[in-house]
């Protein structure tokens, strides 16, 4: 058995971390702009400190990151070197809408993207778009107070809108919001919130939660009603919590954990809250927020596929000591898996877990959207970039894919790794956590020269899409 015919092979990227360009075109300031480099870093991102504006004594890595908007089309030429078959990227709110509240969208960050999608259509690449990847408006944050404000679904029905009229018949693959479930603990950077210690943060958080997954479904119904060729995904931040031991006690509470997450996407496959989150809200005295037709739009607009990013499984269990965090999640260690410079377990097998587990629940086509190493690279004194490490990491979890699929039977659209050239890391905002096929010079302190060079793994790669995931050597 082999994978399905026509198999998506690409990479993934986002806006905010390989554009650049922030001032230019007429776009807007994003949240995403105003996310220093730097210990102040993590602050900023959970909206533990309100922060509206740049400053003169931080550096923001995303103002230029890897300079894309300049040079797609030499990316892109790349990209299509190494066979792909598809792009994962994403579009600025605020180069369409500057403001996120305007009555009418700017004309050159639209002509931007169509000059984007129609250089991958001109080498046969499919655009898979995701419309929101941790990329608001400055303004709906600071003026409305982000996703708590019921308006911003408003203003993203008229932005989501504007994409599948512009771009109909030139993109079919949609993602509605990046790593959803990330909202509840990176709630600036994902969703344009902050807190004063007055508030009450649960419920600003799950008020928040409640506008997102209705503003998703929303964007299914406009999407699928503009062109009935459109292809709607979810995208969950995915990796199962394993329980520490096998005491009953820690198996339910990696059950919990899961489930934290899982809600997310039960909600936009299913179009209804699970019973659990409706008893833990009401043990919280949380009310969802239902207006109008709410109910009636998130159980008639379910997704039409899954997708996520996977990079490491987690632990948890009744006894907390050595948690760390692990890339905006706790975990607890792992003794049976390394553990990556930046805080993640080395786990092939428990992609397949994934896979299986997400498929189980919902019985929809996946999609692999991320997954990719984050490591430091060394340019050989011949210009070479030996990273056989990139090389093993990706063949152990392409095989691990292949695995769920020929073997368990699960339904996979396709696999696009993070990223497939060098660009700003979303956690950290180095440079220096290098993930592509494509090295990009380009420094933590802001210097280098944006020039481009392919590294082993490039050619690793293009070898693995040729042989479709066959030749893994």
């Amino acid at each position: 058995m082999s994978l399905p015919k026509n198999f998506l092979w690409g990479g993934a990227t986002a806006a905010n971390q390989c554009e650049g360009a922030w001032n230019e075109g007429n776009k807007g300031l994003s949240n995403a702009d105003v996310l220093p480099f730097g210990k102040d870093r993590m602050t900023v991102i959970k909206g533990d400190v309100e922060v509206f504006e740049p400053d003169q004594t931080h550096y923001y890595p995303t103002h230029t990151a890897i300079d894309f908007y300049h040079r797609y089309k030499e990316d892109i030429a790349m990209f299509a070197e190494m066979g792909f078959r598809t792009f994962r990227m994403s579009v600025a709110w605020s180069r369409i809408y500057p403001l996120g509240d305007e009555e009418t969208p700017n004309e050159e960050g639209l002509q931007f993207y169509e000059d984007v999608f129609r250089e991958l259509k001109k080498y046969d690449i499919e655009p898979l778009v995701t419309i929101s990847h941790y990329d608001l408006p400055m303004h709906l944050a600071e003026e409305y107070g982000g996703w708590k404000n019921r308006k911003l679904i408003g203003f993203f029905k008229k932005f989501v809108t504007t994409l599948f009229e512009r771009y109909k018949g030139l993109v079919r693959y949609w993602l509605t919001f990046n790593e959803i479930n990330i909202m509840t603990s990176a709630c600036f950077m994902a969703a344009g919130l902050t807190f004063h210690e007055e508030d009450n943060r649960y419920d600003i958080i799950h008020t928040a939660v409640h506008h997102v997954l209705t503003a998703s479904a929303w964007t299914v119904k406009i999407g699928h009603e503009t062109d009935c060729e459109n292809r709607i995904g979810c995208m969950l931040n995915a990796g199962v919590y394993y329980p520490m031991t096998c005491n009953p006690v820690d198996v339910k509470m990696a059950q919990d954990e899961n489930r934290k997450h899982y809600m997310f996407t039960d909600v936009q496959v299913r179009g209804y809250y699970p019973c659990y989150v409706v008893k833990e809200y009401e043990r919280n005295g949380f009310a969802i927020p239902f207006q109008q037709d709410d109910e009636e739009i998130l159980k008639n607009n379910t997704v039409d596929f899954v997708s996520f990013s996977y990079y490491a499984t987690r632990v948890i269990g009744s006894d907390k000591s050595g948690e760390f965090d692990s890339n905006l999640l706790n975990s607890a260690r792992n003794p049976y898996l390394q553990i990556e410079p930046w805080g993640r377990h080395l786990d092939p097998l428990g992609l397949r877990i994934t896979m299986n587990d997400i498929y189980d629940r919902y019985q929809l086509p996946l999609f692999i959207v991320e997954n990719g190493l984050g490591a430091i690279d060394t340019i050989e004194e011949d210009g070479s970039i030996n990273d056989d490490y990139r090389i093993d990491y990706l063949r152990n979890h392409i095989q691990a894919m292949k695995d769920a699929i020929e073997t368990d039977g699960v339904e996979c659209l396709g696999y696009t790794t993070w990223g497939p050239i060098d660009l700003v890391s979303c956690g950290t905002g180095e440079m220096y956590k290098r993930y592509g096929f494509i090295y990009v010079n380009r420094n933590d302190d802001g210097t280098g020269d944006y020039s481009r060079s392919r590294k082993d793994s490039f050619f690793w790669y293009k070898k693995c899409i040729e042989s479709d995931g066959e030749d893994l050597d």
